[in-house]
């Protein structure tokens, strides 16, 4: 037999398994126990003392010789017989009418008929023995009588008498299995071990302590006294529960939810609110593990619906077992008839036995019977459990008003049913566990974990200057934003770049010289006090990102801001949502520079279009289509339409009259005849049309009176007509990278011209013309085929950068000296070259180094 630790360890499972036992589980495992003590104890008194004995049925010849005394009452005659050591005796015992002999020792079985006289020990005359006895001598009647017991034993009983021990302790382990399956079974024990495991952090978690605390705090002054006890803490309270909380129209950071404002005085409980940067990082750990633990178990039911079908199985056995097991209570009983035909051995049919175990075995049975029935109702009312509420569904109601999480999801499926289970063990789980599902909270020891890496000190070390000499401070992939940032009082523009959870706070407000903001994929939300503060002294932001729904909602009531930025995706279906409050409200807009997709221009740029100065389209190689409604922007000065895909010089164009600087850069024109309608742009002084295909300039460019700057750079022009040469106001002209052979003479016209520039072409030879244009303070010669340079260079005074570097050049002029402004770092040239100058030349030229230094000093 099995010992009884050895059957209880099959009922074993892990003590942190514990938490996913409810009552009736427990109870039942319990009673399962009990179910094995009565299997082992009747099975150990089975093979101890199970036995029968039996006694022979006399014959009716017996009955016949057998005389009652008196009718009715019992008579009693015994008949004595010695042979040797060995005595017998003859007991007939008659009821009624009707005796019925009895033999009583079974060792008359075999000596009954030995003789008819014996003599005895004390010399006494042998008494006569009866010769009716059809009993044979055999000398072997021990073994008859094991033999004959041993028969009836598995004759006379039943086998529910023999084998109940067996199968007591056959159904306890199937109970025992199907009780426990749920935590074996591989595709749902590794789901249950990964949540207890989970779950005993999260509970034991220094930042649950800590934010539990902390809420408790927000909650109400009686909490306060709670949580602080007998300690003497002072108390700060809160005197307008609205503040710094935005207006409903304002699409700002809410109260809802578990808020840590900065304008909110908070009782700190030194107990609790130490977090070092080991729990912190544990703690960022296991948000870590529940987000990814949630999302693995909420797609399945698997473990609810093994625990229902095992929950049915043991209901199943258990009405089997009462069904079954009921109907042979009765057969167990202490009498039984044997005939088990072994006449021809011993000489009798039949034998009356007894059954000693039969009376403990019947406790034992209505015993377990009892037992069964109260495991069958505990599983009865397990059913019922799970099929009364949807268990597959989980509300942190209760949690979210008790600990004012209001975000805290609800959860389904098998996490939702686990959930479930422990809040039969202890709800405080669920509550201590609500902290890790919740992003205020994370986003809380986010910002912790961060103040306590990004000091001020270390921001102040990442200050740099900008190119227009601003103190600039960037900051990349962080969990949030630093609250040290804003102690940086003298910071002009502060970028921010994926931060998903940036939060600007009330204390921007000290940051007096900010104008300038970057979010770059940073839907950055801001506090009421905060977004009043940008509102009245933020004069440029930019903003980067993927979809239109990254776009800050707050930025379209920045009445004075003066320049926006938008680089992202803004595709023909999402142009209407790249005003969610629209534009109009920008009043003091002056530049809005958009870098996207368009098809077209939307119509809430158009909204702003009487204030803009300075429109800028990035189109990303997306084809612009519809141009119509620029017609509108009849103050916009300055105009870019780069990468559009536009094959022509746009006809809306025309109509900004107050336009000054046209760049249409990177496009695919050819052809540029509708040059001539410039003539109607008075102020048109700009003129970019570089990166495309063009391949000629008509002579209509003439028209543009007052043009100054022409660019022309990387097209496929292979001359430059002499009508360019007539625009007197010209001062810079750059036909770079084309396929120009010859510059014409007529380029000594530009009196006015200081910088040219025709790198990367195929002219061989410099004009004299050219260094009558003495204005020149730029001239870019390099990659030609020059093979000299004139010695007139000397003529341009106000040169200070001369590019010859990629030419057929063999010297250069020593007149260069008489360029006064030239320094060697101004002119690009081959070192050969430079060495072979003369070295009063070179002195000249090198004069430059040392400036740096002693400007320096």
């Amino acid at each position: 037999m099995f010992t009884l630790a050895e059957v209880a360890s099959l009922s074993d499972i892990q003590p942190t398994y514990r938490i996913l036992k409810p009552w009736w589980d427990v109870f039942m495992d319990y009673l399962a126990i009990v179910m094995l003590m009565v299997a082992i104890f009747a099975g150990t008194m089975q093979l101890t003392k199970d036995q029968v004995v039996c006694l022979p049925v006399l014959q009716s010849t017996v009955n016949s010789k057998v005389q009652p005394d008196t009718a009715g009452k019992a008579d009693f005659t015994t008949v004595e017989t010695t042979t040797g050591q060995e005595e017998a005796s003859v007991r007939t015992v008659s009821f009624g009418s009707a005796p019925t002999p009895t033999i009583t020792p079974d060792i008359l079985l075999s000596r009954a008929t030995s003789s008819q006289y014996q003599p005895t020990e004390s010399g006494q005359e042998p008494k006569k023995e009866q010769k009716d006895s059809s009993g044979r001598k055999t000398n072997l009647d021990f073994q008859q009588y094991v033999f004959v017991n041993q028969m009836c034993y598995h004759l006379a009983l039943p086998w529910y008498s023999k084998y109940f021990p067996y199968l007591v302790l056959i159904h306890t382990i199937i109970l025992i299995v199907s009780s426990n399956f749920w935590f074996k079974y591989p595709k749902t024990c590794s789901k249950i071990e990964h949540f207890v495991s989970i779950l005993g952090k999260c509970f034991e978690s220094p930042w649950t302590t800590k934010a539990l605390s902390e809420t408790a705090c927000e909650d109400s002054e009686e909490n306060k006294q709670r949580l602080t006890g007998a300690q003497s803490l002072p108390k700060y309270v809160s005197t307008s529960s609205d503040e710094g909380s935005p207006s409903a129209s304002t699409p700002m950071i809410t109260k809802s939810g578990f808020k840590f404002s900065a304008d909110k005085p908070m009782i700190e409980i030194p107990s609790v609110t130490i977090l070092d940067k080991k729990d912190g990082e544990q703690a960022k750990a296991l948000f870590e593990k529940v987000r990814k633990f949630r999302a693995h178990v909420e797609d399945s039911d698997l473990i609810y619906k093994l625990y229902v079908g095992q929950t049915v199985i043991k209901t199943v056995k258990f009405i089997f077992i009462l069904c079954y097991t009921a109907n042979f209570v009765n057969t167990i009983s202490f009498e039984h008839i044997c005939n088990p035909k072994v006449e021809h051995l011993i000489g009798y049919t039949q034998f009356e036995c007894t059954h000693n175990m039969a009376y403990m075995l019947k406790k034992l049975l209505i015993s377990y019977i009892s037992l069964i029935c109260v495991y069958g109702f505990i599983c009865l009312y397990t059913l019922f459990w799970l099929f009364r509420i949807p268990l597959k569904e989980y509300s942190f109601e209760k949690v979210r008003e008790e600990s004012s999480f209001s975000d805290i999801p609800d959860v389904k499926n098998d996490f939702a049913f686990l959930l479930h289970m422990v809040d039969q063990y202890d709800q405080l789980y669920s509550k201590r566990f609500g902290v890790f599902l919740s992003e205020v909270s994370e986003n809380k020891l986010r910002g912790i974990s961060l103040n306590h890496e990004w000091t001020y000190e270390k921001l102040r070390q990442h200050v740099s200057r900008n190119a227009q000499d601003k103190q600039e401070l960037h900051l990349f992939m962080l969990s949030g934003v630093p609250d040290a940032v804003f102690d940086l009082t003298d910071l002009d523009v502060l970028k921010l770049e994926l931060i998903p959870e940036a939060k600007i706070t009330a204390k921007i407000s000290q940051m007096t010289n900010l104008q300038e903001l970057h979010l770059y994929h940073c839907p950055a939300k801001v506090e009421q006090t905060a977004f009043s503060f940008l509102r009245d002294h933020l004069r440029c932001l930019h903003v980067k990102f993927t979809d239109v729904g990254e776009i800050p909602a707050w930025l379209y009531l920045l009445k004075t801001l003066r320049e926006l930025y938008l680089i992202g995706n803004l595709n023909s279906e999402n142009n209407k949502m790249i005003g969610l409050e629209s534009l109009r409200e920008l009043r003091h807009l002056k530049i809005l520079h958009v870098k996207s997709n368009l098809t077209k221009i939307p119509p809430n740029i158009t909204d702003v279009a009487p204030h803009l100065t300075k429109l800028v389209i990035h189109n990303d190689g997306t084809k612009l289509v519809v141009l119509n409604s620029l017609k509108k922007m009849t103050n916009v000065a300055e105009l870019e339409l780069q990468n559009c895909e536009l094959e022509r010089i746009p006809h809306a164009i025309f109509s900004l009259s107050n336009l000054q600087e046209l760049d249409l850069k990177s496009n695919s024109i050819r052809t540029i005849e509708e040059i001539i309608s410039f003539q109607h742009l008075k102020r048109l002084t700009c003129l970019k049309l570089w990166h495309n295909k063009i391949v000629s300039i008509p002579s209509s460019i003439t028209h543009i009176k007052n043009l100054e700057s022409l660019y022309l750079s990387n097209n496929k022009l292979e001359t430059l007509p002499a009508a360019v040469f007539s625009l007197q106001k010209l001062r810079c002209l750059d036909v770079s990278y084309n396929s120009i052979a010859v510059i014409p003479a007529e380029i000594g016209l530009l009196q006015n011209l200081q910088h040219f520039h025709i790198t990367g072409n195929k002219v061989d030879v410099l004009p004299k013309q050219l260094f009558k244009c003495v204005k020149l303070r730029t001239l870019s010669l390099g990659q030609n085929c020059i093979t000299s340079i004139p010695d007139k260079v000397s003529q341009l005074l106000q040169l200070t950068y001369l590019e010859l570097k990629g030419n057929c050049l063999d010297r250069l002029p020593a007149t260069l000296g008489q360029c006064q402004l030239l320094r060697k770092s101004g002119l690009i040239v081959e070192d050969h070259l430079f060495d072979a100058l003369p070295s009063e030349v070179k002195e000249v030229l090198n004069q430059d180094t040392s400036i740096p230094f002693a400007n320096g000093i």
